[in-house]
């Protein structure tokens, strides 16, 4: 037997077939392999902010000094600020390195080998990820042809093993918003319920005020979309009081660093600013959308996110997807159930729309 084959034999059966996470692609890894120098790439790949941060959080970065001190376990006061722009009390937040760190605190909180997570698919690829990670049975709820989520087929889809549901809104990829109703359906259950809303900024759809009233619910948001950190990774959660003790016991001591912390202190003393680049976002992306659908080889789905999914009706997405990042245009695409043969584009700034749209029409020559 060989030392590989022995070392397989001792880990976790379920991780030998774990498929991983299918990340955005960095630019630097593509030097040399693109028509651009690797500076001028435009990355609209992984729904990040092309603005940035605040102008605030560069100097304050740079003149922190005390990088050689671990930041609070307890995340005291960066648990005032999340509250004070949630609209609840610094009781019912727990902050994390991006919000994909509260997903898998949560799974590991509810969920043992066998039990049941509903996912309504397709969704963020975190929940299955995770799910599988737990050793969860994942059970996957179609969305009907335009991407809503079918609330019957979910109750149906309920039995004695499940433990968990996940509902992103906005959806990602597909930028749909589930109606308030048919969450608050949802929560009737009694059983814990995710709402990931990591692209509540461009949405302003929110569950939050709904957090008192359902023990059950618990609320994702982010800094990486809105704020322009998704490289410093912190996220927070909206949970009830006995929820966030819970998550806050077995959360990792220091798990949202100093350089977050005072991100996201300067952040939100920056709102206005902030909120502002949101705003050209949401305006760009709709300017995004009217181009898109003048493209006949395209279907674009109206986004409340910071992004637009495309099917590709002609032609294939994997090779679009190709000739757009040989001309350094970085998008995503998808090539699995209900997702087949479609695009995910980050909404960029002005500049990035039109380099996207022309080489979109020199392509589209070919189809």
């Amino acid at each position: 037997m060989t030392e590989s084959a022995g070392i397989e034999k001792l880990i976790r059966s379920c991780l030998t077939v774990f498929r991983g996470y299918s990340a955005s692609t960095s630019p630097e890894t593509l030097e040399g392999k693109v028509e651009v120098p690797v500076e001028n790439i435009i990355k609209l790949d992984a729904n990040e902010n092309p603005y940035g941060c605040s102008p605030r959080v560069p100097p304050a970065l740079a003149n922190y000094p005390y990088l050689n001190i671990y930041p609070d376990a307890g995340q005291t006061e960066l648990r005032k600020w999340l509250a004070g722009y949630a609209g609840v009390s610094a009781e019912n937040i727990v902050a994390g390195n991006g919000s994909d760190q509260l997903i898998d605190l949560i799974l590991r909180l509810f969920v043992e080998p066998g039990d049941e997570v509903i996912n309504c698919i397709p969704s963020f690829e975190m929940f299955r990820f995770g799910t599988e990670l737990c050793a969860g049975t994942l059970v996957e709820v179609p969305r009907d042809e335009n991407f809503a989520v079918n609330v019957k087929a979910l109750k149906v889809a309920i039995d004695s093993k499940t433990k968990i549901i996940f509902l992103a809104n906005p959806n990602n990829p597909t930028g749909t918003i589930m109606p308030q109703p048919d969450i608050v359906e949802v929560l009737d259950t009694g059983l814990p319920v995710v709402v990931d809303e990591a692209y509540y900024e461009f949405s302003g759809a929110t569950v939050v005020p709904l957090i008192g009233q359902y023990k059950n619910l618990m609320v994702l948001r982010t800094f990486s979309k809105w704020a322009g950190l998704a490289g410093l990774r912190v996220g927070y959660g909206i949970f009830s009081p006995e929820i966030a003790g819970y998550l806050l016991r077995i959360k990792p001591p220091y798990n949202v660093n100093v350089a977050a912390l005072v991100a996201v202190r300067e952040s939100l003393k920056d709102i206005d600013y902030l909120m502002g680049r949101v705003q050209a976002i949401i305006a760009e992306r709709e300017r995004l959308f009217a181009e898109l659908e003048k493209l006949k080889w395209l279907k674009p789905f109206p986004s409340q996110a910071n992004f637009i999914f495309c099917s590709v009706l002609n032609g294939k997405a994997n090779e679009l997807q190709q000739k757009l990042q040989r001309k350094g245009i970085l998008v995503r695409y998808f090539d699995k159930p209900m997702l087949r043969n479609s695009i995910r584009i980050s909404v960029g700034k002005p500049e990035h729309t039109d380099a996207l749209i022309k080489a979109l029409r020199e392509i589209g020559i070919v189809y």
